[in-house]
């Protein structure tokens, strides 16, 4: 009896031992997972690669391990949803902090920003029991009618690459992960599932791929979301070359690929190419409420076909490591804390993130900031009052407190008169989240504008604050917009305030460019977005000079949308051909997208029609330059200096401008470095953004902004060699506080 006694204990202690690899966080992450993985069963695997509510997929009770729980999106923790249904929950403890769209971040220029944007971020998901925050979105800003741009980071793959990792990393130091998306080619809502894109790997690689190779590469981002469109034929969720040669091959990704909600299509693609994790396919996805997660192409279809023998069970073990690991990372890690929700602190960074991202594009006359206690101020347009964190798809957010632009100016001044000026209708609803404004008006049209006129002859300064909303058809998720005016006949309304009171201060609070045909009578415009939850303190702190505006523009704003060139060519650039299907969709200006497009205005046709291999496109000066703002103070730039005039492959030049705040007031100014390759094999723009400083000054201050310049700021891609490389030859670093504002050009050789 002792024996036998002895030998069970024995073998209690040894299944004891053996079952404490993949609960020990102290053992490397590898064995965790591989353990973890061999206890499990063909159903429990199969499990664990697809979702069972809207937001959730399961881990597995037996073995003790959770599962994940994602949330939208990149700027605030959304509301909870029913199990199986997009609508608002209707808990009462689920308010969150807004934070300024990705937009605003990457118009402060400033990565030091972007880390605390991410930790407080992740504080409130941890609060909230979310493992997944499902962004940040990187893709690049194509086109002005792009609905979804309020959610990215620019037109710049160098801008959005040097925002986006800190932004990562700061988020999951609190033990949440990033889901950077949408992996690739979503730089359109318009028939988002419908379109095949067509695209050089010069400018995939160049253009569309460096923010989300930053994210994984040097974010070392946990997940990351495949996109809805097509590439070469593929779906994204279920594309070979984006998600295993790219991806995995040649970044040596280590993270958990899921899908975008409904973006799986096809098991067999799905099971072959790459994808680890199916949220919300058609059968319980976008438009059908049910609970057949069952027949998810990772679920039923996958086990029936392992057994069938068409997949291996080793195919269904990459998947199920992958998620794994994305779960001992986030739900089952130890080292995080127990996050925090709207606190004082999370409030503070909105604040100073969004009065740091308003982009003052023109002040004549010094009309701004404002003197609060000697002027009488009107305060015209629905933007000053209306919500701007309901709307907008799945970014929507449920928000303890939004301060209005209106409120915040009142608190500023004791003469303020308020006049609404247009109406965009009703108050927008989105998955049963209202917050019962009062939007509506009785008065026509015709009669708020009089109304706002006649108001403005009264007043010293006229402040309007209008733009786009997160309506359906403006920057919101699942539609484009429809025009690049502004809609409500506001032109025509700041128009009729200009003629009635010179003193007219345009706010223009959108995620896009929009045109301004009234840009050169209005003494003073101002550039904002959505901001959040103190978006309107922000923007007063900027009115009345409490913060010194040092945003900078991350897109062009053309004159018109025939100047963007994916307008140049037809509908086969935008918004795509009908073939078949889908949709056929061609990158035509290839390189040429932003300022790289806009640079070339003033160029012989000639020399424009042989960079971009094609006839009949047309560069045009910008309205506003990429990169451009002004402050409130004045900066002057001293002589820049070159190390060397010639660098090696293996070496690297440094530059050196000082810069002195030559004004009253402390300000912030961004010193760009543009790297120019004078003579090439392959055509390249003009120039190109290669590193950026924000540098703080007070009056009378000089410091030195300093740049490195290595050999890969020198490179292009060869899609022959499918490689980087660079010629030597003759290149010069451009200095400039803008695409168009150049300081100094120093020129240099590659041996």
């Amino acid at each position: 009896m002792k024996r036998i006694i002895i030998v069970f204990s024995l073998f209690v202690l040894a299944t004891t031992l053996s079952a404490q690899v993949y609960l020990d966080s102290s053992a490397p992450l590898e064995e965790r997972i591989s353990d973890a993985l061999s206890r499990m069963t063909l159903q429990e695997k199969i499990n664990m690669v697809h979702a069972q509510s809207k937001f959730s997929s399961p881990g597995v009770a037996r073995l003790g391990i959770p599962g994940i729980w994602c949330t939208d999106g990149p700027h605030g923790i959304r509301p909870e949803v029913l199990w199986n249904e997009w609508n608002n929950a209707n808990w009462t403890n689920d308010s969150c902090t807004a934070f300024p769209a990705l937009i605003a971040l990457a118009a402060t220029w400033n990565p030091d920003l972007a880390p605390l944007y991410g930790e407080m971020l992740g504080e409130e998901a941890l609060y909230r029991n979310k493992n997944v925050v499902l962004g940040p979105g990187v893709n690049i800003y194509r086109t002005p009618l792009n609905g979804r741009n309020f959610e990215y980071m620019g037109e710049d793959p160098l801008l959005a690459s040097r925002m986006v990792v800190p932004y990562i990393e700061g988020l999951q130091s609190k033990g949440v992960a990033a889901c950077v998306k949408h992996f690739a080619l979503n730089n359109q809502e318009h028939n988002r599932h419908g379109y095949n894109v067509h695209i050089s790997d010069r400018a995939l690689y160049e253009i569309y791929l460096p923010a989300f190779k930053a994210a994984v590469t040097e974010g070392k981002a946990w997940s990351l979301m495949g996109a809805y469109n097509l590439y070469n034929g593929e779906h994204a969720c279920e594309n070979e070359y984006l998600l295993k040669k790219i991806l995995r091959d040649e970044w040596q990704a280590d993270l958990c690929v899921i899908s975008d909600w409904g973006g799986a299509h096809n098991t067999d693609l799905a099971v072959r190419n790459g994808l680890d994790l199916e949220y919300g396919t058609w059968t319980n996805g976008l438009t059908i409420n049910n609970s057949e997660y069952h027949a998810y192409m990772l679920a039923e279809p996958f086990r029936l076909g392992i057994l069938e023998g068409r997949y291996t069970e080793q195919q269904l073990d990459e998947k199920v490591h992958n998620v794994l690991r994305l779960i001992f990372r986030t739900s089952m890690s130890t080292n995080k804390g127990f996050g925090s929700m709207v606190s004082e602190e999370h409030l503070k960074a909105a604040r100073e993130i969004a009065a740091e991202s308003i982009v003052l594009l023109k002040n004549e006359g010094g009309l701004l900031p404002i003197n609060s206690n000697e002027q009488n101020l009107l305060v015209v347009g629905e933007n000053a009052i209306k919500m701007m964190t309901v709307g907008g798809g799945s970014s929507q957010l449920k928000v303890k407190h939004e301060v209005s632009p209106l409120e915040a100016i009142t608190l500023c001044s004791e003469h303020v008169v308020f006049e609404r000026g247009y109406s965009s209708g009703e108050n927008y609803i989105q998955d049963n989240v209202d917050f019962h404004e009062q939007l509506s008006d009785p008065r026509s049209a015709e009669q708020m504008k009089h109304d706002a006129v006649e108001a403005a002859k009264q007043a010293d300064i006229v402040i309007y604050i209008g733009g786009l909303n997160k309506k359906p058809h403006q920057d919101c998720e699942d539609s484009d917009r429809e025009q690049y005016n502004l809609p409500y006949n506001q032109d025509e309304l700041i128009e009729a305030l200009l003629d009635a009171n010179k003193n007219l201060v345009v706010v223009n609070m959108s995620g896009n460019a929009v045109a301004m045909p009234w840009a050169e009578r209005v003494p003073a415009i101002v550039q904002t977005w959505y901001l959040g939850s103190e978006g309107g303190n922000a923007l007063a702190d900027v009115l009345f000079g409490k913060v010194n505006p040092s945003g900078r523009l991350p897109f062009t704003v053309c004159r018109q949308l025939s100047d963007y060139p994916a307008h140049q060519f037809g509908r086969e650039t935008y918004p795509g051909v009908s073939s078949g299907n889908y949709d056929e969709l061609y990158y035509s200006e290839d390189i040429f997208v932003g300022y790289r497009f806009t640079d070339l205005a003033g160029q012989k046709q000639k020399t424009v029609q042989k960079l971009m291999n094609a006839k009949n496109v047309r560069p045009h000066k910008p309205l506003y330059s990429f990169g451009y703002g002004l402050s409130y103070t004045t900066f002057d730039f001293g002589k820049a200096q070159i190390s060397g005039r010639e660098m090696t492959k293996d070496g690297s030049l440094q530059v050196q401008i000082p810069v002195t705040n030559t004004g009253t007031r402390a300000g912030k100014e961004v010193v760009q470095l543009y790297i120019a390759d004078l003579k090439s094999t392959l055509p390249r723009p003009l120039k190109e953004l290669k590193a950026f400083q924000k540098v703080e000054l007070m009056p009378g201050e000089t410091k030195t902004v300093s740049f490195s310049i290595t050999e890969d700021m020198l490179q292009y891609f060869n899609p022959d060699k499918h490689q980087w490389e660079s010629e030597p030859g003759d290149f010069e670093a451009v200095i400039a506080t803008s695409a168009s504002d150049i300081v100094a050009r120093l020129p240099f050789k590659l041996k």
